[in-house]
């Protein structure tokens, strides 16, 4: 019988226990009372190095992170990191009926199902704008609490997601098709804030050409910076590709290290303290909007006597 409480749950993960890793996820998106026992534990242990992919629907981000998974395993290493497992979010559209996840990611990465060193598991993103489920940040410090090095997280490439990847990630790569050159050119300044690497996915079509120029012509127009990511071909049906997209892993791994990864993990984790704040903000002025104070501040708003501002500062001040 799997355990409930979560320090013994975390116990038996750090032991190999996927079902008690399961469950501890479960707890991270459940929003409650054990959502919060989980983080207390999880966030005194680090992070794993997590690698986000995302772009465009239909892009082969799902058969890149198969192929990536096994490439990973076979080479034991990325960067400066030993890799003996690697544990994959799939971050999927909530199901209109249910919230939760659709699970047609986990079905293209079946293979590594049976595969002791390989985690995977899906996530809904329960209507999250960005396509990143707000239970990430926590998923992948219970991750990391759980042993794991080396996380892949795979978003469903809607909306805001090129930005919110960055997030979570500390290699992002921006997986692109041949022919988005003008999809891309729309959405230049979001892509060059958080690509570490772009991926021309299913690089046999027409187009390729097109579609590196016009990447290579958005790098130029953002300027010198420190990290220029590079460009890299794959089809990730055959694998053709793979070794270059992995060289260009470990190469921003190994930029991304000492006192780099420090400041870069401190934003990190600055954007989760402001994600908390807002959302324990946002909580209480809801308590507060089913208040008595609230309803005579909207009846004197209904009725001229104030304005809106003024409404919200009577509130709060008798909140």
């Amino acid at each position: 019988m799997i355990a409930r409480e979560p320090a013994t749950l975390l116990d038996e993960a750090r032991a190999g226990s996927r079902p008690a890793l399961a469950r501890l996820l479960s707890y991270v998106e459940s929003a409650g009372a054990s959502q919060r026992e989980v983080a207390a534990l999880a966030y005194r242990a680090p992070a794993p190095y997590a690698v986000g992919l995302t772009g465009p629907p239909g892009a082969g981000k799902s058969t890149l992170t198969d192929q990536l998974i096994t490439e990973l395993l076979a080479r034991a290493h990325l960067g400066e990191y030993a890799v003996s497992d690697v544990a994959v979010l799939a971050v999927d559209p909530s199901s209109p009926f249910t919230g939760g996840a659709i699970l047609g990611d986990r079905i293209r990465m079946q293979r590594h199902a049976t595969n002791e060193h390989v985690f995977i598991r899906s996530m809904a993103t329960r209507g999250h704008l960005g396509g990143l489920s707000l239970a990430v940040p926590d998923a992948l410090r219970v991750l990391g609490a759980a042993g794991f090095v080396l996380a892949l997280v795979e978003t469903v490439g809607v909306g805001q997601m090129e930005v919110d990847i960055a997030s979570a990630a500390d290699t992002t790569l921006v997986v692109t098709n041949p022919g988005w050159g003008d999809a891309m050119q729309a959405n230049k300044a979001g892509l060059l804030e958080i690509a570490d690497v772009f991926v021309i996915n299913k690089a046999d079509r027409a187009g390729l050409a097109e579609t590196r120029r016009d990447l290579e012509q958005m790098l130029d127009l953002g300027g010198a910076r420190e990290w220029r990511p590079p460009i890299v071909e794959t089809v990730a049906t055959t694998g053709a590709g793979l070794e270059e997209l992995l060289g260009a892993l470990d190469a921003h791994a190994r930029f991304l290290s000492g006192e780099r990864l420090k400041e870069h993990r401190r934003r990190q984790i600055a954007g989760v303290l402001d994600a908390v704040l807002g959302a324990t903000l946002h909580a209480r002025v809801r308590a507060i909007s089913h208040g008595a104070a609230y309803e005579a501040a909207l009846d004197a708003l209904a009725q001229g006597e104030t304005d809106p501002y003024q409404a919200a500062e009577q509130v709060l001040s008798l909140e």
